[in-house]
């Protein structure tokens, strides 16, 4: 076979999990990094509810990919199509094969949207969308705020995807705005989650109990949307637990994909054979794979049982950077472990955010002890809004947090 490259560290995918672990490889002294991205812009995609909700624009969020790259670092401009464990390769979609010794495997999520029939229809149609897209986010806010009366229906999927309070926020930050309207009380809010609950963490599943009820928000739980017919402007939703169906017709819908690993992952030696979503199988604690010592995985595509978002990958990103250097130079265990660590900034009104954090034993895990983040506030708004963006692409992007 015809080796086109090789890269003592070769890194899928150019997201906030590879540009944070390719800086913070740089600063440990490792050298002869590639990574491999095929699209040319970078986005902050936490924004995208912000936007979604009046609050951000688009652009905002969007960054020319090669100024976040890492000074040293070789930008491959392709796709990864396959992975040869054994020969320690990937190949792209350009027919290019690229060597390693080390390989990271972050190459995101994919938003599965042909698995509900009717919904990759409906949001092409005018009255639902999703802020699950660069594209589509502008849209969800022109949907809230022509909206003046009738049924607004927002959805979130069965398994891992990534943000898990998004499709919360979304609800919240549209019933505030309804609400300043003075149009709210024409609203009928439906809010359809697949859990028994509201969060996985009981002391903030309580607030947002309480969220919920003062926008008067009809909550679906243990349900998920299985059907749209978005000519009719019909969403059939099934309640898990009863096994009971209702069509509800709406004016707006905020649509949640169902998500899993990317294709060629899910049929590649690295995926765990059981998991149905296809991510790459890797110990939960050192990110390494289980089978594969020579690589390692995180941020969406990893198997480790966290929340998927910016902040696990904050926490996993030098875990894995701290794992590959010491890898290079001992055969010793992993130095480095990953606690499981996570939060969800969710957005209860366009002025105030529920800080929620936790790791793997589902325990509070507050950054801020002296605060009191069980309860939604104003400062962490402007935390969610400002702070997160600056730590973002000055920070976290940098390997410096």
């Amino acid at each position: 076979m015809r080796i086109d490259a090789h890269h003592k560290v070769l890194i899928v995918g150019g997201g906030s999990a590879g540009v944070s672990v390719a800086a913070r490889l740089l600063r440990l002294g490792v050298r002869g990094i590639g990574l491999v991205e095929p699209s040319a812009t970078h986005y902050y995609q936490p924004l995208w509810t912000l936007v979604g909700g009046g609050r951000a624009t688009a652009r905002a969020s969007a960054r020319p990919q090669r100024s976040v790259l890492p000074k040293g670092v070789c930008w491959i401009r392709g796709r990864a199509e396959s992975v040869d464990p054994d020969g320690r390769t990937v190949g792209l979609a350009d027919g290019r094969t690229i060597g390693y010794d080390r390989l990271v495997v972050c190459p995101g999520i994919q938003l599965d949207w042909d698995q509900v029939p009717g919904m990759a229809q409906a949001v092409a149609a005018p009255h639902a969308s999703s802020n699950y897209t660069y594209r589509l986010a502008p849209k969800t806010w022109d949907l809230i705020r022509s909206l003046r009366s009738g049924t607004a229906v927002f959805t979130m999927p069965a398994g891992p995807i990534k943000c898990g309070g998004a499709p919360q926020k979304i609800a919240y930050l549209a019933a505030d705005h309804w609400r300043g309207q003075g149009v709210l009380k024409d609203i009928r809010v439906v809010l359809v989650l697949p859990t028994p609950g509201m969060f996985g963490v009981p002391v903030f599943a309580e607030e947002l109990e309480r969220v919920a009820a003062r926008y008067g928000i009809e909550v679906r739980r243990n349900s998920e949307l299985v059907e749209v017919d978005p000519d009719g402007r019909e969403a059939v939703v099934v309640d898990r637990a009863s096994g009971a169906g209702e069509s509800i017709r709406y004016d707006m819908m905020h649509l949640v994909p169902p998500q899993s690993a990317p294709d060629w992952l899910k049929a590649s030696p690295l995926a765990g054979p059981a998991d149905p979503g296809g991510y790459a199988e890797i110990d939960r604690h050192t990110l390494r794979h289980v089978r594969h010592p020579e690589i390692f995985a995180l941020g969406d595509a990893g198997s480790s049982p966290n929340s998927k978002t910016g902040a696990a990958i904050r926490k996993q990103a030098p875990v894995v950077a701290r794992n590959i250097a010491a890898s290079l130079t001992t055969a010793g265990p992993p130095p480095a472990s990953y606690d499981g660590y996570s939060s969800c900034p969710i957005t209860t009104s366009r002025r105030s955010m529920l800080l929620a954090e936790f790791d793997y034993t589902l325990r509070h895990r507050p950054t801020f002890p002296l605060i009191d983040t069980t309860r939604e506030r104003r400062d962490m708004w402007y935390l969610k809004r400002y702070g997160l963006p600056f730590l973002y692409w000055n920070l976290m992007l940098r390997g410096r947090a």
